[in-house]
């Protein structure tokens, strides 16, 4: 049978979420700690819908995994969590609807990306949350420059290309706005991401939004399908997956059939 887990994670000390062999990873903990509640010989493979980077966090992260025999979901929760670490936290067990995947069922994803402009408004208990810069940011001329990039594009210039991967997204929203003195949100939601898009589209507001660039580069950028070396990809500790969207239950396998042709083996990373 299939589960869904839902869970988050402050992603500071994990080489992201893609297992790998001597390094601490979130599916690698997570794996094992389904193998130890559930006694299992053998650790289970999980799947995620948004496979994150080193250092980037998740509040929305959503898995699935697949498991014989009879499960009781509240004690699978209770005790995923009485073996995890304390930076990770599962939030729901769930049986999945018919035809759900984790990865290809999902409509979208949604990321944040949070800022701080102003020394009147950094917490230093937020810090490896926030990323902080040293000029004052320009809203309007940030969310000016974002709308440029709205729609389905070729994002090569926003990505680390893999070989045979399709680098073609649609970017479905990406704003900004100020939350409180010096504190400002940056929103990405598409429908699939290509490895450090995230962090690129957002590292090309800076110099937008602090008047070193004009409001049309970033639409310049794109239009380019190469990377740019003056788009810096921002760290990852101010990123976080907030959210992923999936259809009606009943649309779940069609959706799935439609990604896994269109995007393939394609990384849905930030």
């Amino acid at each position: 049978m299939r589960w869904r887990i839902d869970l988050r994670y402050d992603g500071a000390a994990f080489h992201g979420w893609a297992r790998q062999e001597g390094l601490r990873t979130v599916q690698g903990e997570l794996e094992e700690a389904v193998r130890v509640v559930l006694r299992l010989p053998e650790p289970v493979v999980v799947t995620c819908a948004g496979r994150t980077d080193t250092g980037v966090h998740a509040r929305g992260q959503v898995t699935h995994v697949d498991v014989e025999g009879a499960v009781d979901p509240l004690r699978l929760l209770r005790g995923l969590n009485g073996v995890l670490p304390a930076d990770v936290a599962v939030t729901a067990v769930t049986a999945a609807p018919e035809g759900f995947d984790a990865r290809f069922s999902a409509l979208a994803r949604r990321y944040v990306y949070r800022l701080c402009d102003d020394p009147a408004g950094w917490d230093p208990l937020t810090r490896g949350h926030v990323l902080r810069v040293g000029r004052p940011m320009d809203v309007d001329r940030m969310n000016a420059a974002a709308t440029g990039l709205l729609g389905e594009h070729d994002f090569a210039a926003f990505c680390k290309k893999r070989e045979g991967a399709s680098t073609v997204r649609a970017l479905l929203e990406f704003s900004w706005r100020r939350t409180a003195v010096g504190q400002l949100e940056g929103t990405v939601i598409a429908d699939a991401f290509c490895h450090s898009m995230v962090r690129a589209l957002v590292g090309s507001m800076i110099p937008v939004g602090d008047g070193r660039r004009d409001v049309e580069w970033p639409a310049a950028v794109l239009a380019g399908k190469v990377r740019d070396s003056a788009v810096s990809v921002l760290p990852a500790h101010g990123l976080t997956l907030e959210e992923v969207r999936y259809p009606a239950d009943g649309e779940l396998a069609a959706r799935a059939l439609q990604a896994r042709q269109v995007r393939g083996e394609v990384h849905q990373r930030g």
